[in-house]
């Protein structure tokens, strides 16, 4: 019997080439949880993690249906305090600090002197004159080199890693605030997608409570000490507030397969540092009209309009768009490349992201990703391809 073309493959779409564990990796405080769990391990990024568990569909189903919990404490954390801090992280990101209120956070960026990526970063504004930058697991020495060669000689501001001191867990979904709120007496209520706060979380004080998260969802993401018993015990806490939604642990390919659908980007694929802020749709995030002259602002001042987009793809045809394969016209002539791409379990389709020159870019047109040799049809469609609806009080005010 044939397939139909939209028909969901459930192999396993990882953020990066999944490659087995064959040599000593760094390893998160929450690592005999996930062996417990018996997590299928990998090497990310030089960190030992869980790409899956359950299964890639029944843990992307979960967070899109209920709740799902995630381990991120490879990501890194970099503090700027000091009455120069401000001045610092308007150098240093291409989003415009100076908005943000003590308590909110914001997507944002480091570039390149070329205005490509160094790497995607939330800012988050702990008081005044201190700032808190999340960066990604993959990049974190890049980051912090960085960090410190750019606005390490500014007056005023003193750079900290913290990236070792902190346990991240990030608990996603629909059922994330009702999971989370047993565990604490802040009013999760009150707070904001984009803003965070400090509460008491499972008998431990002063963890960082943000409402933030990389699924497309709502959710949360704690931070608190890195030692393994506390971490052990607030792990193990979230499960048992989550126990009567159905809560799973999830790993990188449902947490891949759930910023596909929502269309955010993930270094390496969707932005680089061969890849400018125009090319990757993020111009709503990069501020050329503040005063400070950040790293990246003279050239993008100086681009009329980038040569080629990022845009979504849908299948037409049976078959998966991979990362890497080519996007060529349905005349074969080569004209772009996949970034990211894997079925959808939501939407039960397959979906890409891909750059195409932009007279290629519009909506509805079909172009052809080479697969294995074959040509196979897709089309251009609105991003992102999943979209929740939010309540009132989740919206980024």
């Amino acid at each position: 019997m044939s397939t139909p073309a939209n028909a969901i493959d459930s192999s396993l779409a990882a953020p990066v080439e999944a490659v087995p564990v064959t040599q000593p990796l760094r390893r998160t405080a929450l690592f005999e949880m996930h062996r417990a769990l018996g997590a299928k391990m990998v090497d990310f990024g030089g960190w030992e993690m869980p790409v899956q568990y359950a299964g890639l569909v029944a843990e992307h189903n979960a967070v899109r249906t209920a709740v799902g919990v995630f381990d991120v404490s490879h990501m890194g954390c970099i503090q700027l305090r000091g009455p120069g801090s401000l001045n610092a992280v308007q150098v240093l990101l291409m989003n415009d600090a100076s908005r943000l209120q003590v308590g909110q956070a914001h997507y944002s960026a480091m570039l390149t002197p070329a205005g490509t990526f160094v790497d995607d970063v939330v800012l988050h504004k702990l008081s005044e004159n201190d700032y808190l930058i999340v960066i990604n697991a993959g990049t974190r020495e890049k980051d912090i080199h960085w960090v410190r060669k750019t606005i390490g000689q500014m007056p005023s501001v003193h750079i900290s890693d913290y990236s070792d001191l902190y346990t991240q867990i990030a608990i996603q979904g629909p059922r994330a605030k009702d999971t989370l709120q047993k565990l604490t007496d802040t009013d999760l209520s009150t707070l904001k997608s984009y803003w965070f706060t400090w509460g008491k979380v499972a008998g431990l004080y002063n963890v960082l409570i943000a409402r933030t998260g990389y699924t497309g969802e709502d959710g949360f993401e704690i931070y608190v000490p890195s030692d393994v018993p506390t971490s052990e015990k607030v792990w193990k806490a979230v499960f048992e507030a989550g126990e009567e939604f159905g809560i799973q642990a999830a790993g990188l390919g449902a947490r891949n397969t759930l910023r596909l659908e929502s269309s955010m980007a993930l270094y390496g694929h969707e932005i680089s540092d061969t890849i400018n802020v125009f090319e990757a749709r993020l111009t709503r995030y990069c501020k050329l009209e503040k005063e400070a002259d950040f790293v990246g602002k003279q050239v993008l001042s100086e681009i009329e309009r980038p040569g080629r987009e990022l845009v979504g793809l849908e299948m037409v045809e049976r078959g998966i768009a991979r990362d890497g394969y080519p996007v060529r016209t349905l005349e074969g002539e080569l004209i772009g490349v996949v970034t990211s791409g894997s079925p959808s379990p939501t939407l039960k389709t397959n979906i890409a992201m891909a750059f195409v020159p932009i007279s290629e870019a519009a909506h509805g047109n079909e172009v052809a990703v080479e697969i294995r040799g074959a040509l196979v049809r897709a089309k251009v469609v609105a991003t992102p391809f999943y979209k929740r609806t939010r309540k009132p009080a989740e919206i980024v005010s």
